[in-house]
């Protein structure tokens, strides 16, 4: 029942907007797309220009790139949040007493070597390999589905879901130990310490990658299953491929959740709430 509706769901929304036009993706969808884009537009200007003029005019070879850059901006997110939260892990646990490559400027060095890496093998090895599987046209971009027939790519996909989705359930479960383990050691004075708060700004790391990263994912297993059912598909798929995109305003929610003020709110709230 649940399938017929969707169909019909998607077939009103085609008819709706014309089967003529290379650009599927309806009203809604472009509003939600272009919307998610202007908050992240400094990492994603070409993207807010294709979904607000409804057409590319950069060639085909330059959208191979960019949307290349969205995945590789995701998965080293992603690859950067996991090492800082093992770091800061293998610190509280003592196990070793000093890391030398948490000083700040071994991890500048780090990512800037991280980034030359991936933009002068990665990015060129990616745009020549990816979307040979068929022809695209070149008014259009950011859609190779077609990719998706290749049993290599859906293995490859696949596997990616499930190391993700897996890497995220052992970084939450670790955390949440922590943060109890904290808690009972610091119990009467846990709001004021400054133990817990480096400790929710981890948890931070974890959120980010629960509401940015791992929705993609998880309804990209169900797409690639999909694909050649639903057109609209793909543009759902694009709307849960723009929110990773916000996971650049994670520096915002580690300025909010360092400041003395959002601290001294927190406590005031926890003093008024009745005790257990």
């Amino acid at each position: 029942m649940y399938k017929e509706d969707f169909r019909n769901m998607t077939e009103e929304n085609m008819a709706n907007n014309g089967s003529s036009s290379s650009f599927t993706h309806t009203n809604s969808m472009s509003a939600i797309l272009i919307t998610v884009y202007s908050v992240a537009f400094a990492g994603v200007p070409f993207r807010l220009h294709y979904y607000v003029n409804k057409e590319w005019v950069f060639q085909m070879p330059f959208c191979k790139m960019v949307s290349a850059m969205v995945h590789l901006h995701m998965y080293l997110t992603f690859l950067f949040y996991v090492i800082t939260l093992v770091i800061r892990w293998l610190i509280f646990f003592q196990w070793k007493d000093k890391v030398e490559f948490y000083r700040k400027l071994h991890a500048i060095a780090a990512s800037i070597a991280v980034w030359i890496f991936v933009i002068v093998f990665v990015v060129p090895l990616f745009c020549i390999e990816y979307g040979r599987s068929g022809t695209y046209d070149n008014k259009t971009c950011f859609k190779f589905h077609k990719e998706l027939q290749q049993d290599s790519v859906k293995i490859l996909n696949y596997l990616v879901i499930v190391a993700i989705a897996c890497i995220t359930c052992i970084l939450l479960s670790l955390q949440i130990f922590i943060l109890i383990k904290v808690s009972r050691k610091f119990s009467t004075s846990l709001w004021s310490h400054q133990e817990f708060w480096a400790q929710v700004k981890n948890l931070i790391f974890i959120c980010v990658i629960i509401i940015c990263f791992l929705p993609y994912h998880l309804f990209r297993a169900y797409y690639i299953r999909h694909v050649n059912d639903y057109e609209q598909l793909e543009s759902y798929n694009e709307v849960f491929l723009s929110l990773t995109a916000l996971s650049c305003l994670d520096l915002l929610s580690f300025v909010l959740s360092g400041s003395r003020l959002f601290k001294q709110n927190v406590a005031v709230l926890r003093s008024r709430l009745p005790c257990c």
